[in-house]
Formats: C-alpha cells, structure tokens, sequence
C-alpha cells in the first residue's frame, strides 16, 4: 500500500495533485488540501504522476517517519 504525505507548508494549492488523482486529492476552498495518506495499491500510478506535477515538490510518496533506534530522532526514509 502505498503512503503520501503532503508539505502543507510547501503546497500553495495549485491543485495538479487533485486534478491527476481526484481519488486520492481534493481542494477544499481555495487553498485547503484534503487527501487520503494511506490509498489503494491501485492508485500508484496516479500518485506518482500528481507528484511529478506539483510546481512546488509538496508531495511525498512512499515516505514515512522512522525512528531512529539509536537516539530517537525521526528521520525521512524512502520506502521504494
């Protein structure tokens, strides 16, 4: 399954990841960002087209927080 996080800070709501994948991505308002952080396998394709496409590279796919065992610090991991 894969795993998206967006960077709200980042996102400026340009909206090229809800018009790519409307299953996954959808505007709320004019600025708003609503999505699903874990989708169906089958929307992979999908996903990786909306982030290619954001102007800003707010969307993050198959990147999950892992901690760190040796002094707890979360870290940025790629899963694929």
């Amino acid at each position: 399954m894969p795993r998206i996080a967006v960077d709200l800070n980042r996102c400026q709501g340009y909206a090229q990841c809800a018009f790519l994948a409307p299953e996954v991505f959808a505007m709320h308002g004019d600025e708003a960002l609503l999505y699903d952080p874990e989708p169906d396998e089958g929307q992979r394709e999908k996903l990786a087209q909306a982030a290619a496409a954001c102007p800003v590279q707010a969307v993050l796919v198959d990147a999950v927080d892992v901690v760190n065992a040796v002094d707890g610090r979360a870290e940025a991991v790629s899963g694929r």
